[in-house]
C-alpha cells in the first residue's frame, strides 16, 4: 500500500490597517466517551432523559459517597490516543480542580492534570487533495463533565439539570500549530472522524458530545517559525479563548471575527488582555465572559479519593492490536487499491459505514466504476433527500447488480440510472426488473443497423451535412437512442453511423 504524500497548507495572512497578520490556533476538544455509565459512578449516559434521572448517590455528591473508576472509560481514552499514534502513560493521577458553579455539586471537578493518560500524537488535518498540515496533540487527559444550567425556562429564576455530571470526558488538546479558520475546522472534522471511526466518541456535536474551546492569537509574519524554533510563547501574540464551540462553520466564523478584533486593539495602540470569549451566532462576534484562569486559579491538588492509576504494557498492547483502519490507512488503501483520486477516496472514507457500503459493492468488480456509482448517483440521491448511507433504499448488493448488468452488456449507463429509479423507488432484484419490463440493450447489429438506416433515410440532408461536418453524426446517435427508447448499444449505433458515413 502507498503512503499519500502531502504538501504543508500556506499559513492565513490577514492584511490590518498598518501591517500583515497570521493567525496561531489550538483546540482544547471536549470528547464525551462512547460508554453506558459515567466515569466514576455507575447511573447512565443515556442523552434525552428526563431532567435528573440519571444522577447517582456520587454524581449528586452525596456525604460519604466515593467515586470508582469505570474500567471501560480508561480503555476508550488508551484506545483513542492509539488512534493519534501518541504515547500512553502507564501512570496518571487524578486531580480536583476546584470552582464553584450551581451545576457542579462537588464544588470540584475530577481531571488531569499533571500526569494525563495520554502524551503527544498527532493528526493530519487535509486540506485539499495533497496539502495537508500535521498538528501536534500535546496530551489527553479524562476528567468528568459537570451539568447544566438553564436560565430560559422561568424570567426570575435558573434549573439545574444533573444528567450530564459525572459523564466521562476526553480532553484532546493540540498544540498551537493551525494557521487559519478553515484549517480549524478541518482540524476538528478529522478529529471527529477519528474518533468516530475507533467508536470512542459519538461526535455528535449538536448534542454537546463534542465540543471545543478555540483558543486564538495573531502575530507578525515570521515570528510563530521563531516559537517552533525557540519554543518560546513570548513570540506570539496574547491568546483569547473561545469556549463551547459545536459547529464547523460557527468555529470558523468566530476566528474571523477575533483575529481582526485583536489586530484592531493592537493597531490602535492598545493591548489584547487574556481571557475567555463567547460567541453568538446571531451578532456574529465574540463577547467577554471572564479573564481567562490559569491553574493556579483552580487550587489543583491529587484527588485524595482515588488512588494513581497504573496500566500494564500488555492491556495497551492488547487494545493496540484490536485497533480498526483508520480514516488515513483506509484512504491510502482505497487509492492504491482501486485506482481512484484522492478526492474520491476522501468522500468514500469519510464515514465508516460509506467506506463499508463502497467496498461491499466494489467487491469483484471494478473499484473506478463502483466508486463512480457510489458517491454520484447513491450519495448524490441521499444527500438530495436527507437521508446516510445506513437508511439508503438501495442496497450495495442492488447497486452491486446494476452495475454488473452494465458490465455484461445487458444495460447502457442511460438504461442504467432508469432502474436506479426504479429499485430506489420500489426496490427488487436489478436482473428481474430488466427482465420482466424489458429493459434489455438491443446488442443484435441487424436491427440497429436497421434503426440507422431508417434516421439516414429520413434525414438525407443531414447525411450529406455529417459527411462534410463529422461532429453531426452525433446527432444521428441521439435520434438512434431515441428511436429505439434508448436500448440501442450506444457504442455499436456510433461504429455503424460513422461507417455509413464514411468519417
Amino acid at each position: 500500500m502507498t503512503e499519500l504524500t502531502y504538501s504543508e497548507p500556506k499559513p492565513k495572512v490577514i492584511a490590518g490597517t498598518t501591517d500583515d497578520w497570521e493567525l496561531v490556533i489550538g483546540m482544547e476538544v471536549h470528547a464525551q466517551v462512547k460508554s453506558n455509565a459515567k466515569l466514576f459512578s455507575g447511573a447512565s449516559t443515556q442523552f434525552g432523559a428526563e431532567p435528573n434521572s440519571n444522577v447517582s448517590l456520587v454524581d449528586a455528591a452525596m456525604p460519604g459517597m466515593l467515586p470508582v473508576i469505570n474500567e471501560y472509560c480508561v480503555e476508550q481514552a488508551v484506545r483513542t490516543g492509539l488512534g493519534l499514534k501518541a504515547e500512553i502513560n502507564l501512570f496518571s493521577q487524578f486531580d480536583r480542580k476546584n470552582y464553584f458553579y450551581p451545576d457542579l455539586p462537588q464544588g470540584y471537578q475530577i481531571s488531569q492534570l499533571y500526569h494525563p493518560i495520554v502524551g503527544e500524537g498527532e493528526i493530519i488535518v487535509d486540506m485539499e487533495p495533497g496539502v495537508a498540515r500535521k498538528v501536534r496533540v500535546e496530551r489527553i487527559h479524562l476528567e468528568q463533565d459537570a451539568g447544566k444550567s438553564i436560565h430560559d425556562m422561568d424570567p426570575e429564576m435558573s434549573f439545574v439539570d444533573l444528567n450530564r455530571t459525572g459523564v466521562a470526558l476526553m480532553e484532546i488538546v493540540s498544540r498551537p500549530d493551525i494557521r487559519g479558520p478553515e484549517e480549524a475546522a478541518e482540524y476538528v472534522r478529522k478529529l471527529r472522524q477519528i474518533l468516530r471511526y475507533l467508536d470512542t466518541c459519538d461526535g455528535n456535536m449538536q448534542e454537546g458530545s463534542m465540543r471545543a474551546d478555540v483558543n486564538v492569537s495573531v502575530c507578525k509574519p515570521g515570528a510563530y517559525e521563531k516559537f517552533r524554533e525557540t519554543g518560546d510563547f513570548s513570540h506570539l501574540g496574547t491568546r483569547c479563548e473561545i469556549k463551547n464551540m459545536n459547529s464547523m462553520r460557527f468555529i470558523q466564523q468566530a476566528i474571523e471575527y477575533e483575529a481582526r478584533r485583536q489586530i484592531a486593539i493592537i493597531e490602535d495602540g492598545g493591548t489584547v488582555d487574556q481571557e475567555t470569549r463567547l460567541y453568538d451566532p446571531v451578532k456574529g462576534e465574540t463577547r467577554s465572559m471572564r479573564s481567562k484562569e490559569e491553574a493556579h486559579d483552580y487550587r489543583y491538588f491529587p484527588c485524595p479519593d482515588l488512588l494513581p492509576l497504573t496500566i500494564q504494557q500488555a492491556w495497551v498492547d492488547g487494545i493496540k492490536a484490536a485497533l480498526p483502519e483508520l480514516p488515513d490507512q483506509k484512504k491510502a488503501r482505497f487509492v492504491s487499491d482501486y485506482g481512484m483520486t484522492e478526492y474520491d477516496a476522501g468522500v468514500l472514507t469519510a464515514e465508516t459505514a460509506n467506506a463499508l457500503f463502497f467496498e461491499s459493492v466494489a467487491e469483484g468488480r471494478d473499484g473506478k466504476t463502483a466508486a463512480n456509482w457510489v458517491i454520484n448517483e447513491l450519495f448524490g440521491r441521499l444527500n438530495k433527500e436527507g437521508l446516510g448511507v445506513d437508511a439508503s433504499p438501495v442496497s450495495a448488493a442492488q447497486l452491486g447488480g446494476i452495475i454488473d448488468l452494465i458490465a455484461k452488456g445487458d444495460i447502457s449507463g442511460k438504461i442504467a440510472k432508469d432502474l436506479f429509479e426504479i429499485v430506489w423507488s420500489e426496490g427488487g432484484d436489478p436482473a428481474e426488473i430488466v427482465e420482466a419490463r424489458g429493459m434489455k440493450q438491443v446488442t443484435d447489429i441487424g436491427a440497429i443497423e436497421a434503426a440507422v438506416d431508417e434516421v439516414m433515410a429520413a434525414n438525407p440532408d443531414k447525411v450529406e451535412q455529417a459527411k462534410e461536418k463529422p461532429s453531426m453524426a452525433g446527432w444521428f446517435v441521439g435520434q438512434v437512442m431515441k428511436s429505439t427508447g434508448g436500448k440501442a448499444n450506444p457504442k455499436a449505433v456510433n461504429e455503424i453511423i460513422r461507417a455509413k458515413l464514411g468519417i
